[in-house]
């Protein structure tokens, strides 16, 4: 069910030949976004239990389950930011049903990032996806 922007990252990851490689694609994807403005860093957009700092913003789209999910995000770490960027191309323009449905741990397998992550990379990356899927299911449930 991954986005189109998301089977793009997974096939340019197939090309790539080591994780080093990947690694280096995934900090370009970060260094691609558009930076928060200081105004949207706040405590309420903040992610807990990431080692750096990280904020994710949501845009909603209309109303109810088939309001359309956006986000932003930014962090204070290169590595970090290019998560945030694989998350963006995973989630970003679902509806806020969909976004329930996303295995982002599968897709994450798919590209080889799970083996790839320190224990507490992994973490702030858990953190970040259920921080997606409450912005996702609020939205949702304030149809």
């Amino acid at each position: 069910m991954a986005q189109a922007a998301f089977e793009e990252i997974a096939e340019t990851f197939e090309f790539l030949d080591d994780w080093e490689e990947r690694y280096r694609h995934v900090i370009e994807l970060g260094k691609d976004m558009d930076p928060l403005e200081d105004a949207l860093k706040v405590p309420a957009t903040k992610v807990e239990g990431c080692a750096s700092q990280v904020w994710l913003v949501p845009m909603i789209d209309g109303t109810g389950p088939d309001a359309t999910f956006h986000f932003r995000g930014e962090s204070d770490a290169m590595i970090v930011r290019g998560l945030i960027a694989v998350l963006h191309a995973l989630y970003d323009g679902l509806s806020v049903s969909e976004v329930g449905e996303v295995d982002a741990r599968a897709e994450f397998e798919r590209l080889g990032l799970n083996d790839h992550l320190s224990a507490q990379r992994s973490n702030g990356l858990r953190a970040m996806v259920e921080r997606i899927g409450k912005l996702a299911h609020a939205a949702k449930s304030a149809g």
